[in-house]
């Protein structure tokens, strides 16, 4: 019977024992771990898959600490990253992981809760194993599109403003500047104000991505500027191996007329392509990322908590937390005076 053992290896070596895997992507990364160590006070986990003496793949994972209780997430809500998981040989099926994780989380690492959302995990490998789930869906494009097949596959409309945004002077360029950071997290604020409520996180959180991922090459940068220069909208693009993500993009109000973040979004197919990388994941299924010719897909995200409360309070947390921040906003809102007064 397979089984994970936790392994203690530094990050550079996990680096090089994890690129050895076709399916390994951005968020098992070295300096991933390191940015969720950081923005998350995690704790990194990494554990080898075995069968007797050989080693059929790796988990990765991070545990953090909630009300004094340990949760093991591969990923966990609010990292910031849709997929974790494990990386395991060709003949290995993922199912087998999938049995051991139980044993990992509560026995050898004495967690409460466990979740995971691998990229490559479909409904057949946990059925019948008394996992909770929840389908996690996306659109996912292809690189290996030649770009005038790229754009034919976008809705006429994308197509228009992407086309648009040129014609109106809009200009993209890769940054590397910590600066980026307090332009994407002041527009952010913008577009979540827009909506009636406040982001997940600030400023802190994407000076901790830069700050990690940026030295590793992993890690598009993109602004958006107008005619005069002045930048509208910014867009942030991990990616490694096969697969690149929209991680966020945010924008003036005032500047969306321009249609800059189309343009940002074919800047960044481009940009990976180039690089080799085959799979462009929108992660998301919202309007927005439905009009640039992506395929829907969708991968269970397991999880499962040693003692029913906890898995109570886990269903609940989404709510609890959509509420706080409305709350947030609308008492920043109280005594501010109406707009144009």
């Amino acid at each position: 019977m397979a089984r994970f053992e936790r392994v203690d290896l530094a990050m550079t070596d996990w680096e090089k024992v994890s690129s050895a895997f076709p399916d390994r992507i951005v968020y098992q990364s070295a300096p991933w771990l390191a940015f969720l160590a950081e923005s998350q006070r995690s704790e990194p986990v990494l554990a080898a898959l075995k069968e007797g003496n050989e080693v059929l793949g790796y988990f990765t994972g991070a545990i953090v600490r909630k009300f004094g209780l340990k949760i093991l997430g591969s990923p966990f809500k609010g990292w910031t990253c849709p997929y974790m998981g494990f990386n395991l040989k060709s003949s290995v099926p993922r199912r087998l992981a999938v049995e051991a994780m139980p044993d990992l989380a509560f026995k050898q690492l004495g967690c409460v809760h466990f979740e995971v959302a691998d990229s490559f995990l479909t409904l057949p490998d946990i059925a019948g194993l008394g996992f909770s789930h929840e389908t996690r869906a996306t659109f996912e494009i292809d690189l290996t599109q030649s770009e005038e097949a790229l754009l034919a596959s976008m809705t006429k409309s994308c197509r228009w403003t992407v086309r648009k945004a040129e014609k109106n002077g809009v200009a993209i360029e890769e940054a590397r500047d910590m600066e980026f950071a307090d332009e994407y997290a002041a527009q952010l604020k913008d577009v979540f104000a827009k909506q009636g409520t406040t982001p997940l996180f600030g400023v802190d959180l994407v000076r901790a991505l830069l700050k990690q991922l940026l030295p590793s090459g992993m890690l598009l940068l993109l602004r958006a500027r107008d005619p005069t220069g002045r930048c509208i909208a910014t867009g942030i693009y991990p990616g490694t191996n096969e697969t690149a993500y929209f991680w966020g993009g945010a924008s003036w109000r005032d500047g969306q007329k321009l249609y800059p973040n189309e343009l940002l979004q074919w800047h960044a197919m481009r940009f990976w392509k180039k690089r080799g990388v085959k799979t462009y994941n929108m992660v998301g299924t919202m309007e927005f990322k439905q009009k640039f010719g992506g395929r829907e897909t969708a991968v269970p995200l397991i999880n499962q908590s040693r003692y029913r409360p906890i898995a109570l309070l886990r269903r609940a947390a989404p709510r609890i937390v959509k509420a706080g921040l409305r709350l947030k906003w609308r008492l920043k809102r109280l005594g501010k005076p109406a707009p144009g007064a």
